[in-house]
């Protein structure tokens, strides 16, 4: 939230009309306040305002907008600001029927804001002591800096009114002593009494003010905590992810700190002035938010696999961000246990225990040199798994859980301990490897689709096609670990595998593409799930083509109607390489071949296999294959590919004919499929017979 941190501070010193244009009454200060991270984190810019196309996403934005609020308000110990805010997310209802709208509203505050920093319109407050204006800085540090100000403040008040209250006391003993002065005394005393009575209140205001502030601060933390979580999650499908905890590690710290002084400066309040009438209200706002900030400080930094196989070794790393602060003596044991989706949503220590862990306590253990404080289970397994009746079609590999995370400790400062838990991402459990690829599948539909603020771990059964296009291509650039995505010929040929559509022209973006299709329903004329395919397809990739792909020499994902389209009218021997529709894990040769005829047409060579390429690699299978001379749309192969030649054999010093490689094509009588009958078969042979003889001659 670096713009909300720079404006921040610049927003008293703005015209109150300046203020009204910027923030509208439909979308108040206090919304972009209370979640400037979430606003910030959102590409409003990537909106075309005028296509109504986009307005689903737009309507996403407004919900999760509505829950987020909903949350603040809910944890919000003030009850005028918790009221304000349910009464602002029910406003938010105008936009229901023009979300774009809300778009529109958004982009421009931002826009506004940007330009009014860059045109240096705001007038610039008192400047620090050294004179040097200083820089905003993220993750809520320009607010946690106005905190200790504040703090400082209060303070300051405290020893005002120390003194004030021994000078009072002198002039007292003074105007007994002396009874002439006792009219110059008496004026005296009145004033002294003036001004502590001023500074008390000023010190009781600053008091809520510095509360109010810490409310605000903290809430933009634990969104902020709440942001790194559902990032992590999304860094399963390829998404960008800076795991990067130590910042947020800091303001954990920092705000317990200004909690802790806030709670000894309003106890030194009931000290001095007895029954205060805020003083309640102040303490149970200030015990709020100190059990909010500890049991949120809690995650699991390093996630267990998502899939875990039964009888296997796994490891997992959970860090309390306020390791630092927990009180010394006795070692903080943490405790995991595995829950289902239904435990998962009670939200509290589970009565039912549903699997058997090993290792599955660890001990919170601080590293002085990283600082960090983590439990670290090292070699926990699944012995066993009890799993929920499962309702009609439904597969073990789609049944959810997830580990669980208590443990009890006590943070220097405070008498009591705190019970604080957590839980990891959701996980699949298998008993055998066959099940990993469709529990995969559970976990990436999840990953992608998932709310951000969702009931565990309710995820939509259908999505928008553009909404799968984004996670395949961003889980197909992780896996293979390249930066070359998918395009939009290859979007389209995999929406007309999946849809059964492969005559259809049309956009399919906001074509709905439900989980069944996804990989619950094998795939027309074959024995697999779309899934199921597309994952063969990656992983064929990933270990044997990633610097083919790399470097756009595979055309990839493509029909043949396409395919018939872009190489009818290419000469004899154009080639490009796509993946096999017809099997698991297969790279084919599509070419432009002669006919008995004299005529042209296009063939498929019989596709290459992990198996095929792991005894001679793609680029040699090129070179030695003499049907084919230029890749698409008119490389020589030579050249394009002879960086994956490898070295030839020397000549056999026995006398025997090197090994030479030959491929399967399909029949004349086929072109369009990629199996071989005995018939051309017979034909082959016979022509390697002849090259073999001419080679002998």
């Amino acid at each position: 939230m670096a713009l909300w941190a720079q404006m921040t501070p610049k927003l008293q010193y703005l015209p109150t009309e300046t203020l009204n244009e910027l923030y509208p009454d439909t979308f108040p200060l206090d919304i972009r306040h209370y979640l400037a991270s979430w606003i910030e984190e959102q590409r409003w810019e990537n909106f075309d305002v005028d296509n109504m196309e986009q307005e689903p996403q737009a309507r996403r934005l407004l919900d999760q907008m509505v829950h987020l609020l909903q949350e603040v308000a809910q944890h919000n110990p003030n009850v005028v600001e918790r009221v304000k805010l349910q009464h602002i997310s029910r406003n938010l209802s105008v936009f229901q029927q023009q979300p774009m709208q809300l778009v529109r509203t958004v982009r421009d505050i931002l826009r506004k804001e940007s330009h009014l920093l860059a045109q240096a319109q705001i007038p610039q407050g008192p400047l620090p002591t050294n004179g040097t204006p200083q820089p905003a800085r993220e993750d809520g540090k320009t607010d946690v800096d106005n905190l200790v100000l504040k703090v400082l403040e209060i303070q300051s008040c405290r020893q005002t009114l120390h003194q004030l209250q021994e000078d009072l006391n002198w002039e007292k003993q003074e105007m007994e002593s002396i009874q002439g002065k006792r009219s110059k005394s008496q004026n005296r005393i009145q004033q002294l009494e003036y001004n502590y009575s001023v500074c008390a209140k000023k010190r009781m205001q600053l008091l809520q003010e510095a509360v109010c502030a810490l409310e605000l601060c903290q809430s933009c933390l634990i969104l902020r905590i709440k942001s790194w979580r559902w990032e992590q999650h999304r860094a399963t499908i390829g998404l960008h992810f800076d795991d990067n905890l130590g910042p947020l590690q800091t303001w954990c710290e920092q705000l317990l700190g200004v909690n802790s002084n806030l709670r000894q400066e309003l106890m030194l309040v009931k000290r001095d002035h007895g029954g205060v009438e805020q003083f309640h209200t102040l303490q149970e706002s200030l015990a709020h938010l100190l059990q909010t900030l500890i049991q949120n400080s809690l995650v699991v930094d390093k996630q267990p696999p998502q899939v875990i196989k039964t009888q296997s070794k796994f490891s997992t790393t959970v860090r309390y961000l306020l390791g630092e602060k927990m009180a010394p003596g006795k070692p903080v044991l943490l405790k995991a246990q595995i829950i289902t989706e239904a435990q998962a949503r009670q939200g509290v220590v589970p009565n039912e225990n549903v699997g058997e862990l090993i290792n599955s306590t660890a001990i919170l253990e601080h590293n002085t040199a990283s600082k960090n404080t983590c439990a670290t289970f090292r070699n926990m397994s699944i012995r066993k798994i009890k799993r929920a009746d499962r309702k009609g079609s439904e597969s073990v590999t789609e049944e959810k859980f997830a580990l669980f995370f208590t443990t009890e400790l006590t943070i220097t400062g405070c008498e009591s301990p705190y019970s604080i838990q957590t839980i990891s991402l959701p996980v699949v459990v298998i008993v055998h490897g066959s099940q990993e690829i469709n529990a995969m599948a559970t976990i990436i539909w999840d990953c992608a689709f998932s709310e951000p603020s969702r009931i565990p771990f309710i995820v939509p059964e259908r999505v928008p096609w553009k909404q799968m296009c984004e996670a395949l291509s961003s889980k197909f650039m992780s896996e293979v670990q390249t930066q070359q995505g998918l395009d939009r010929y290859n979007f389209h040929f995999l929406a007309q595998k999946i849809f059964d559509q492969p005559d259809i022209s049309e956009d399919f973006s906001n074509m709905p593409v439900s989980w069944a299709q996804f990989n619950k329903e094998v795939l027309p004329g074959r024995n697999f799930t779309f899934w199921q395919w597309f994952e063969g397809v990656m992983d064929l990739t990933k270990k044997c083509l990633r610097d083919y792909w790399s470097e756009k020499l595979i055309f990839g994902f493509i029909g043949k109607q396409h395919l018939h389209v872009i190489l009818q009218n290419k000469p004899n021997g154009t080639f490009l390489l796509r993946f096999s529709d017809s099997e698991i894990g297969g790279i084919t040769i599509a070419y432009v071949g002669p006919t008995d005829n004299g005529g042209r047409k296009i063939q498929n060579i019989q596709p290459f296999t992990k198996k095929d390429l792991d005894s001679a690699g793609l680029g040699d299978r090129i070179r030695d294959i003499n049907c084919i001379t230029h890749v698409y749309p008119d490389l020589p192969k030579n050249e394009v590919f002879k960086k994956f030649f490898t070295v030839p054999s020397p000549p056999n010093p026995d006398g025997y004919l090197p090994f030479k490689l030959t491929t399967v094509v399909n029949p004349p009588q086929a072109p369009s499929s990629e199996e071989i009958d005995m018939e051309a078969l017979e034909g082959i042979l016979s022509s390697i017979c002849q090259d073999t003889n001419k080679d002998l001659h």
